[in-house]
Order: structure tokens, then C-alpha cells, then sequence
């Protein structure tokens, strides 16, 4: 009989290629977490997942509320009469409360210094949806956005999977905390051109993820500057806005652009992506926010919004819980409090042990300097110390190179997806590691780092260091991930 030959597969580009980009070390680093996760009973020698850049740290706050306004959900006795308004009607504007609170709540989280206009919310599924949908009405396959690193490595998935644009470098560097630089921007447009590349845009994040700093006004009146002066986008990524917990305060670019008098500003060129993922601590309520000066922009968003709406049960909710404006503005102080004590926290005990990182006031995480403990000045040596911190150490935190850092050592280490106890655990087990490994730190001649540091880690047992916590951490999902 003769043998039946095998038809390729009739699928697109896009299901057969790689664009997701989960090949990345910073997904490798939740796969390690998912196939052994830590529990405080159940797997205490399991992976810490310390990649996930999520607030935990305010669940309390919302939980009291929702027990004291049961009418603000449509599935409590208190709340049902609305259940067929809310469950039948869906449309792409949004709930016109969920917009106004949402408008509100922006203004709030930056100060009450700008004001943000309702009709100009757009409401995406989650900052990933907000992000692609930006790009569509931006840019065409082929063009591309600048983008300082180092970036979310999210953002290859985002802007670049399914709009077939492309992600150009601004290379930052560590002699400067990487702040982002006129040059910087005029090298990366240059090489641009060189390699005939359309630029449409340019991309920042403000907090930055992963390095926890804020964009001063200076550099934020560079950008603009830039941006006009080349005709291209500028999209901020805001999802941070409220995570600032010390001074300097956070600014927006909405306040540059509106303050400014003495500076050439295009508005239909800014466009704002922002999502309650971070600030409220809701990344499974997936609320993406396109805030957009142009209104071509907000026409063609608001109808692309159709493919990725958020549930007007969660508008409903939302709508009630942002337009409390006494808990608001509780949750918001309490929240930055609760960041900061755990940023405290955190970097005293790596310090307490030699490791430092980027002074930093924002974010959910922090950008750890490990170049001393690489064997070699490169990228594989980084890859090699990530390999020992994953499956010996047990601590999944992201090597920067998914972060496309141009300088090997850097690693980012979340804090705020834990209790107070698991962090100890944590920290427990990065000073067993550093104590144990002090000639990697101090010795010049480190050609026999890496048989070392494995001899001597495994020696112990892990149970023998830790403490346990009050409860295991959740399961992180690869395809959901917005940080």
C-alpha cells in the first residue's frame, strides 16, 4: 500500500511562526515557576515567582469595599434588579459611568494637575489589547517604533505580533541610570533611516517597567521636542502612574503638553496607554485604557475596541468603586505607602549582603545589579548566574536581556505579588546564596564561578533556610501576562 504523504499544514504565518516571543528567558522563567511552584506547605522548595510585576500588596482595601457596596455587582441580591440592563447591553463606547470614573480616576492618579476628557476614553482588554490596538491605527506593517531599553518584553508580543511593525532600540546605558537621552534618540532614528526603516512612533514607559524610575520634566519636554520636530507618535505607557510611593512625584506627559507655552507640541502625535492592571491591582479584570489627543485616533480605536471590550459587569463595578472618591483617595495613599515599605524592605536585605540596584520610586519591582557575580562580562555568563538563581536558588527573577538591556548582570526582581513572609523567604535565600559564593563577589579571578557556585549551593538543603509563608503564591499566565 502505498504511503500517504504528509500535507503541510494550511495555516497562516502567524499560527506556524514564533512572533509570540515565549521563547524569551522571561517566559522561561514562569514555565520553571508553573512546574515547581512554591507553597508555603505544600512545596516549600519550590520556585518564589519574582517576575511577575503585580500588586497584591492592596487586595484588602478592595476587598472591604466590595463587602460594603454588595449593590455596585450585578450578582449580590443588592445589586441584581440591574443584572438584564447590564448583562444585555454591550457596546463598544463603554458605559458612559465607567467612562467618567475611569477619566476621574486619571485625573486623580496624577495629581488632579490635568484633566482628562470622558469622550476620549477608549477601554481595550487589558494595556496588551490597548497597546496593539494603538499600533493598528499608528503604523503599517513594516514601520516601526523607537523604544528605550531596556523595555517590557512583552512589548515584542504586543505591538509586534499581529501588526507586523517593528521595535527599534534607543540604547540607554547604566553610566546615566539609564535615562533617556537626545542622542540616544537621534542614534536610534539615524540607524533608522540607514536601514531604510519607516519610524512612526516612539514608545515609553513612564514609570518604567523594569526599571522602577520616573521620566523627569526635562526629559519629558525632550521627548516631545523630538517627537515633533520628526513628525512621529509618541505613546506613553502609563500603567504605573500610581505605583510612585517617594518623591520625585510621577508626571504625565498630559501635563507637559498642557503646561507647556514655551514648546512646539502636535497633540494628535500623543496618545496615552493606560489600564487599572497596576494601580488597582487588577490584571484578571482586564481594563486597557487608549487615551488619545487625536480624534481619528479615538474613532478608529473606539471601533477596533469590538474585538477586545471589557464586560460591562466590570464596568459596572468599576464604574461604583472609582467614583468613591473617598475610598479612592485612601486606596491611593495607602497603597503607595504599602510599595514603598516593601521596596524598603526588599532592597535593605540585598544590601545587607553587597547587592545594589537602581535607586528607584515607582514600579513593582526593582532592576538588581548582579554584574559582580557574572563570570564573564557577557551575555552568556548572564545566562549562566540566571540558570543557577532559577533551579538552584529556586527564585524565578527576569535576566535583562529579555528585557533587551544593553549591558549583561541586570536582573529585575518583583516584590509586590507576595506577602510579607514569602519575601523573607526570598531574601533568606539570596543571602545563603551571596554568603556562600562571597569569592565570586571579591575575587578577580573567577574562572571556576560556575562549578563553584553549584557545589557550594547544593550543599544545603533549601528547607534548611527558609521560612514559611501564609499562603502560595498564584499560578502565573503565560499567555495572559501584561508585565
Amino acid at each position: 500500500m502505498e504511503k500517504i504523504r504528509k500535507q503541510p499544514q494550511l495555516l497562516s504565518k502567524i499560527a506556524t511562526g514564533n512572533g509570540h516571543g515565549e521563547t524569551s528567558l522571561y517566559f522561561d522563567g514562569w514555565k520553571a515557576y508553573e512546574q515547581d511552584p512554591f507553597h508555603h506547605t505544600e512545596n516549600r522548595n519550590g520556585v518564589v515567582q519574582m517576575g511577575l510585576a503585580e500588586n497584591q500588596l492592596t487586595s484588602d482595601l478592595v476587598e472591604d469595599w466590595i463587602m460594603s457596596h454588595p449593590e455596585a455587582s450585578i450578582c449580590t441580591p443588592e445589586g441584581v434588579s440591574n443584572f438584564k440592563a447590564i448583562a444585555n447591553f454591550q457596546d463598544y463606547h463603554g458605559l458612559p459611568e465607567f467612562r467618567n470614573a475611569v477619566a476621574k480616576f486619571m485625573d486623580r492618579t496624577r495629581g488632579n494637575r490635568v484633566t482628562f476628557d470622558p469622550d476620549r476614553i477608549v477601554m481595550s482588554g487589558g494595556a496588551t489589547g490597548a497597546h496593539e490596538v494603538t499600533t493598528f491605527c499608528l503604523a503599517d506593517p513594516g514601520d516601526a517604533f523607537l523604544v528605550p531599553t531596556p523595555y517590557y518584553p512583552g512589548f515584542d508580543r504586543d505591538l509586534r505580533w499581529r501588526t507586523g511593525i517593528q521595535l527599534c532600540p534607543v540604547i540607554c546605558e547604566s553610566s546615566n541610570n539609564f535615562k533617556l537621552t537626545r542622542q540616544a534618540l537621534e542614534a536610534a532614528f539615524d540607524k533608522a533611516k540607514e536601514d531604510n526603516i519607516r519610524v512612526k512612533g516612539l514608545l515609553i514607559t513612564n514609570p518604567s517597567n523594569p526599571l522602577g524610575t520616573i521620566m523627569d520634566r526635562n526629559t519629558l519636554r525632550t521627548v516631545v521636542s523630538f517627537i515633533n520636530e520628526k513628525r512621529i507618535h509618541l505613546v506613553c505607557d502609563e500603567i504605573y502612574a500610581a505605583t510612585v510611593f517617594s518623591h520625585p512625584g510621577f508626571i504625565s506627559i498630559a501635563e507637559i503638553i498642557e503646561e507647556g507655552t514655551d514648546i512646539e507640541c502636535d497633540r494628535d502625535l500623543i496618545h496615552i496607554v493606560y489600564s487599572l492592571s497596576k494601580d488597582m491591582g487588577f490584571p484578571g479584570f482586564r481594563v486597557g485604557i487608549i487615551y488619545s489627543y487625536n480624534d481619528d485616533v479615538v474613532h478608529c480605536a473606539r471601533k477596533m475596541s469590538s474585538f477586545g471590550l471589557v464586560s460591562t459587569q466590570t464596568q459596572y463595578l468599576m464604574a461604583s468603586m472609582l467614583s468613591d472618591d473617598e475610598f479612592v483617595g485612601r486606596f491611593l495613599a495607602e497603597s503607595a505607602k504599602r510599595i514603598g515599605q516593601r521596596y524598603r524592605v526588599f532592597t535593605r536585605g540585598l544590601a545587607e549582603v553587597g547587592l545594589k540596584c537602581l535607586p528607584s520610586n515607582g514600579g513593582l519591582f526593582v532592576w538588581m545589579d548582579l554584574r559582580r557575580l557574572l563570570k564573564n562580562p557577557n551575555f552568556e555568563s548572564e545566562m549562566e548566574l540566571w540558570k543557577v538563581i532559577i533551579h538552584d536558588v529556586k527564585i524565578n527573577v527576569s535576566p535583562g536581556s529579555s528585557f533587551h538591556c544593553s549591558e549583561p548582570g541586570w536582573f529585575r526582581a518583583c516584590y509586590a505579588n507576595m506577602d510579607d513572609t514569602t519575601v523573607q523567604v526570598s531574601l533568606q535565600r539570596i543571602r545563603n546564596f551571596v554568603h556562600q559564593n562571597k569569592e565570586v563577589m571579591v575575587s578577580q579571578k573567577k574562572s571556576c564561578w560556575q562549578s563553584n557556585l553549584r557545589l557550594s549551593f547544593k550543599s544545603r538543603r533549601m528547607d534548611d533556610i527558609m521560612m514559611s509563608p501564609h499562603s502560595p503564591l498564584p499560578q502565573s499566565p503565560l499567555v495572559k501576562a501584561t508585565t
